[in-house]
């Protein structure tokens, strides 16, 4: 039986990578700590947005100014937007918040304890808090954004500066701070951008202590090969390569990043795809050219790219690579292109992709596999999972609910013997909904072997043959039994005891996991193992 992985090594780690790309830092001389704002990311991409449910990768972090060291780590719910030290209490206030996009301007005044790390949210009704200061050990300034835009245009340049008074604002609890004190007449207000500074500022500190800072962020993939290098995808990096020795070897840079990893069947190179999202330039929105690649494993040479002209999802199996084309808003059907036979040719045609139903990247698969619903009209209902015979012909195997009364989006998967073991979530009109996330294990008949319920989303699985293991969007890193199903350890996963969440997992082939991180960072874990198993 496995036991919990213990993180023997991390690649790509560096000061404050646990706060992403910085928006804000403010440092306490008194405390000698320094707060940063930032975020990592959405955990969502043209070809996966089942993930992100209930995800918020908005970070509030606190460093020791000495060897910086993260003390603390806080989530947020909304952008960072003020950070003030207490005068005398270990106390940081954090003003949060951000425009619906529709409606309203929602946030939060947060209040970090800074000897516990506890965390209180101190506003009565949520509003967007634009800048925090304390005026005295009593008194805090707020400036807070108008509740909505609802008649007035110009909410989107003004604010309400009230100061509220507490005798001693260590002991102020949630929800404590009522609607009627933070009344105040609207003035025009400016909204600075502090990234610039936050960034110069960060790369100073870290130069002071002897090390470098760079932003990584959203490591996708992650794969060890049979020699023991270990490959990724991320953000501004096509793909990357690790040695045994813990330097990395070469990396291929992109605007966008590399989004999966697919070994080619000789496993001397690598095929990765970009993601291509729209920008604006000169009051236009562009998007570069879609980019895929195969590079080399040992050098990482480019051996070929390929513009299908549209984004791509890589669909991997042992007698060939598929690209699947993601944008099909114009076309009821899309043809499936084959990259491993005697150059890429057209495959067979399926139904539209959609990023929430049809994710399911089945890894250790013996041949692709793909989500393809009946009706092209309406392909997000109905589906089926589908494989991709060696002559390129479509095979159904089975529906992908097991549930009739259940609609359910895709995720990832494994293929373990004759069945598939896959997470996913089941659509609610109100969002994710308690144990409305799965994983589960099924022949390729379509029978149920066991099934796993929870709370939040998978955002990858990998198995070793005894134990799968499943990383979610919370944070939670869990083994199950690959027999039943049985729960065999949960646990949280850190790094030099800050929180982390991991975006991809691999095992390696020498049996350890990989596991790539939302903040840019590769774990390497030994599998420990009971010594009565």
């Amino acid at each position: 039986m496995t036991l919990a992985p213990i993180v023997r090594r991390v690649l790509g780690d560096g000061p404050f990578a646990e706060i992403g790309e910085p928006a804000l830092a403010v440092a306490d001389e008194r405390s000698r700590t320094v707060a940063v704002g930032g975020d990592v990311g959405h955990i969502q991409w043209s070809g996966s947005g089942t993930a992100d449910s209930r995800w918020t990768g908005h970070r509030i972090g606190v460093y020791e100014r000495n060897g910086l060291r993260c003390r603390h780590l806080v989530r947020s719910r909304y952008p960072v937007r003020s950070l003030a030290f207490h005068p005398v209490l270990p106390l940081l206030a954090v003003g949060t918040g951000d425009y619906d996009g529709g409606y309203f301007f929602e946030g939060e005044l947060l209040l970090i304890h800074l000897d516990s790390g506890d965390v209180v949210s101190a506003l009565q009704y949520p509003r967007e808090v634009l800048g925090v200061e304390w005026r005295s050990e009593t008194a805090l300034r707020l400036v807070l954004a108008p509740c909505d835009d609802w008649e007035n245009p110009q909410a989107h340049e003004q604010g309400h500066a009230a100061v509220v008074a507490r005798s001693d604002w260590g002991a102020v609890g949630q929800g404590a701070i009522a609607a009627e004190e933070l009344a105040a007449p609207a003035e025009p207000v400016r909204r600075p951008d502090h990234s610039a500074e936050a960034r110069q500022f960060l790369a100073g500190l870290a130069a002071s202590a002897g090390r470098l800072w760079s932003v990584r962020r959203r490591v996708w993939a992650v794969e060890g090969t049979e020699d023991g290098l270990v490959l990724a995808a991320l953000d501004g990096v096509l793909a990357e390569s690790w040695l045994p020795s813990g330097d990395r070897r070469w990396a291929v840079e992109d605007e966008e990043g590399g989004r999966q990893l697919v070994l080619s069947s000789d496993g001397a190179s690598v095929w990765t795809n970009a993601e291509r999202r729209f920008r604006h330039k000169g009051g236009h929105r562009e998007r570069s050219a879609p980019r895929l690649a195969r590079i080399t494993v040992d050098r990482g040479q480019v051996l070929e790219t390929l513009s299908p002209g549209v984004s791509t999802v890589l669909v991997a199996g042992d007698h060939g690579t598929i690209l699947r084309p993601l944008d099909g808003r114009r076309r009821r059907t899309q043809r499936l292109l084959m990259l491993d036979l005697d150059g890429p040719v057209d495959g067979p045609e399926v139904s539209r992709f959609d990023l929430f139903n049809h994710p399911f990247a089945v890894r250790r698969a013996s041949r692709p596999y793909i989500l393809v619903g009946t009706d092209p009209d309406e392909p997000h209902r109905d589906k089926w999972v589908t494989t991709v015979d060696a002559n390129g012909t479509l095979r159904r195997l089975f529906p992908h609910s097991w549930v009739p009364e259940e609609h359910h989006f895709g995720g990832p998967g494994v293929e373990m013997g004759q069945s598939l073991v896959y997470a996913g979530t089941v659509h609610h009109g109100q969002g994710l909904q308690p144990g409305g996330a799965y994983v589960v294990r099924r022949s390729l008949n379509g029978s149920v072997q066991w099934q796993y319920r929870t709370d939040h989303p998978a955002t990858a699985l990998d198995t070793d043959g005894d134990s799968v293991y499943v990383a979610y969007n919370s944070g939670v890193l869990t083994a199950l039994d690959a027999g039943d199903g049985s729960v065999r350890w949960h646990m949280e996963l850190k790094v030099d005891g800050a929180p982390t969440t991991a975006l991809s997992l691999a095992v390696a082939p020498q049996g350890h996991l990989l596991i790539g991180t939302v903040d840019g960072r590769i774990l390497d874990a030994r599998l420990g193992r009971d010594s009565g198993s």
